[in-house]
C-alpha cells in the first residue's frame, strides 16, 4: 500500500507540472506574443490635408523643418522637444495632424495606442515600449505615434500595480533616459491632458502640448468642401449654411453628415447629393432618426402653436440668432424643432443676447397658453422651461445677474457653501429673469396673434417650412409656399433628367 501511495503521489506530481508547464507557455505565448511594429514608409498625406487648425499647422512647421534638416539647427545649439502633446475633442484630427507631419517631412510613421502597452503580466508593458524604440531607433529620423497616451500615462498612485508603474517608468525612460533618441519625434494624443502624470509632461519629455481646437465657421467649411469634393453634389447644395449650422461639431462629424446623405440618396436612386438630404442628414444626426407622426390631428395642431410661438419670439426678439426651419415632424424624443442659425460663431455673448434666447424658449409654453388656456399646457413644455432654468441659473451664479445692488458680478459654483440669505436671493433673482422674459414672450405673440395663427396653420399644412417659408406664412401667402415646392420640384426633375 505504501509504494502504491508513493508512486501515486509521484505521477501527481509529474501530471501537475506538465500541467503548470503547459498552462504557462500557453498564457506566456497569448500575453507577451508581439505585435510586429511595421513602420509606414512613404507617407501620402500632407498638409494640405489638414482643414480648420491653420494654427496647429503654423506651430508644427518648425518639426517638419527639423526632420528635413535638423543641421540647420544643431549649428547654433537649438534643440527641438522631444516630445509633443497633440490634445482636443475627439475628431479633431488629431491622427490625421500626426500624418500630416511624416508625410510632409518625408520619414518614417511608427503608428501606436496605449492600449497596447496595457498588460496584467508584469513586464510585458514595459517590454513592447523598449521594442517600439528600438524599431524608431533603427529607422531614424522617424516619428513615432502614440494614440491616447492616458491609457498608459496617467498619474501614478500607490494604487496602481506594479505593471502599470514599470510600463509608464520605462516611456519616461525612454523620453528622456540615460540614452539619447537623436531624430526620433514623440507625438502623442489625447482627449484628457489633465489626467496625464506630471513627469511625462515636464520639460523634456512631452514638453511642447498642442490643442487642436474645434474648427471655426471658416474651417467647417474647408472641411466640408473637402469631403464634398469626392461626392457628387447638387448645384442647390450651399455649404456655407451647413458650415454655419454645425457650430461645435469636429471634422469627424461633418463627414458623417455628408456621407449619411450621400447614402440616403443612392438608396433612393438619386444621381446626386442634394440640399435635403442633406438637412435630413443634420437632423437625423443632432436629433435623431424621424419617425412616422405618431400624433393626432388635435396634438399636431398643439405641436404647431408650440413651434410657431417659438418662431415668432425668435423673429421679433433682438439678439437672437435667425430661424432657418421649423418642423412639426417627430424626431428622436421631439415631437417638434424650430433651428436657428448662427451668423457667425460666437465665443462670447452680451447678458442681453442670453435674455433673448430664454425668451424664444419661453415662446412656445406662452403660445400654448394663449390660445388653449394655461389648464392646457401640454408636457411638452418640460424640455423648454429646464433649459431657460438652467440659462437663467447660469446668468445668476456665474455672471452675477440680478444678485447686488451695487452691480458687483459673483461667481458661485454651486449652492453647497452658500448662506440661506443668499440662496433666497438667487432663487428670486433666477425667477424674475424668467418671469421677465416669459412677460417679454406674452406681448410679442399678442402683437402679432395673426402671424401665429398664419405659422400655425402652414406647419400644420406643410409640416416643415423653411426660413423663406415662414415669411410668407406671416405674410398670409401659404398658397405661395406649395406653388414654390412644386416648381422647385419640377426644376429638380429635369436636372435629374439631364445627368441620367
Amino acid at each position: 500500500n505504501k509504494q502504491t501511495n508513493e508512486q501515486t503521489k509521484n505521477d501527481f506530481k509529474k501530471k501537475s507540472r506538465l500541467f503548470y508547464f503547459f498552462f504557462y507557455k500557453l498564457f506566456n505565448n497569448l500575453s507577451v506574443s508581439n505585435k510586429k511594429i511595421i513602420p509606414v514608409e512613404n507617407v501620402k498625406v500632407t498638409l494640405d490635408d489638414v482643414k480648420g487648425c491653420d494654427e496647429v499647422k503654423q506651430e508644427l512647421e518648425e518639426i517638419i523643418d527639423y526632420l528635413k534638416n535638423s543641421d540647420k539647427f544643431t549649428k547654433i545649439g537649438a534643440k527641438l522637444p522631444k516630445g509633443i502633446l497633440l490634445s482636443g475633442e475627439p475628431g479633431t484630427g488629431k491622427t490625421l495632424i500626426a500624418r500630416a507631419i511624416a508625410g510632409e517631412a518625408n520619414v518614417p510613421f511608427l503608428q501606436a495606442s496605449g492600449s497596447e502597452f496595457e498588460e496584467m503580466f508584469v513586464g510585458v508593458g514595459a517590454r513592447r515600449i523598449r521594442e517600439l524604440f528600438q524599431t524608431a531607433k533603427k529607422h531614424a529620423p522617424c516619428i513615432v505615434f502614440i494614440d491616447e497616451i492616458d491609457a498608459v500615462g496617467s498619474k501614478r498612485s500607490n494604487r496602481d500595480n506594479s505593471a502599470v508603474r514599470m510600463t509608464l517608468n520605462q516611456l519616461l525612460v525612454e523620453l528622456d533616459g540615460f540614452e539619447q533618441n537623436e531624430g526620433i519625434v514623440v507625438i502623442c494624443a489625447t482627449n484628457f491632458p489633465q489626467s496625464l502624470d506630471k513627469a511625462l509632461v515636464r520639460p523634456g519629455r512631452l514638453d511642447k502640448t498642442i490643442v487642436v481646437p474645434l474648427p471655426d465657421i471658416n474651417g467647417r467649411y474647408e472641411i466640408l468642401k473637402m469631403y464634398s469634393s469626392k461626392i457628387i453634389l447638387s448645384k442647390d447644395v450651399d455649404l456655407h449654411v451647413l458650415s454655419r449650422r454645425t457650430v461645435g461639431m469636429t471634422g469627424a462629424d461633418l463627414k458623417n453628415i455628408l456621407n449619411i446623405a450621400a447614402i440616403k440618396c443612392s438608396v433612393e436612386g438619386k444621381k446626386a447629393v442634394d440640399m435635403n438630404a442633406i438637412e435630413h442628414s443634420f437632423d437625423r444626426v443632432v436629433v435623431g432618426l424621424q419617425r412616422k407622426s405618431p400624433l393626432n390631428d388635435e396634438e399636431k395642431n398643439i405641436t404647431a402653436y408650440h413651434e410657431g410661438g417659438h418662431t415668432l419670439v425668435n423673429f421679433y426678439t433682438n439678439g437672437s440668432d435667425p430661424v432657418h426651419k421649423a418642423t412639426i415632424m417627430p424626431r428622436g424624443m421631439s415631437l417638434g424643432v424650430t433651428w436657428k442659425i448662427p451668423v457667425s460663431d460666437k465665443y462670447s455673448q452680451k447678458i442681453k443676447d442670453v435674455q433673448s434666447e430664454i425668451d424664444v424658449l419661453m415662446g412656445g409654453l406662452v403660445s400654448e397658453e394663449i390660445i388653449f388656456g394655461k389648464n392646457n399646457v401640454t408636457t411638452g413644455c418640460s424640455s423648454d422651461l429646464q433649459r431657460a432654468t438652467s440659462i437663467a441659473q447660469s446668468l445668476v451664479m456665474n455672471y452675477g445677474v440680478g444678485i447686488n445692488e451695487d452691480n458687483i458680478s459673483m461667481f458661485l459654483q454651486d449652492k453647497k457653501n452658500i448662506s440661506e440669505d443668499m440662496k433666497i436671493k438667487i432663487d428670486k433673482s433666477i425667477q424674475k429673469i424668467l418671469l421677465d422674459s416669459y412677460n417679454r414672450a406674452k406681448k410679442v405673440l399678442h402683437d402679432h396673434i395673426d402671424e401665429l395663427h398664419r405659422v400655425a396653420s402652414a406647419l400644420v399644412e406643410y409640416e416643415t417650412l423653411s426660413s423663406d417659408e415662414i415669411k410668407l406664412a406671416m405674410q398670409g401667402k401659404s398658397d405661395q409656399i406649395g406653388k414654390n415646392r412644386k416648381l422647385k420640384q419640377k426644376e429638380f426633375n429635369l436636372k435629374d433628367n439631364k445627368l441620367s
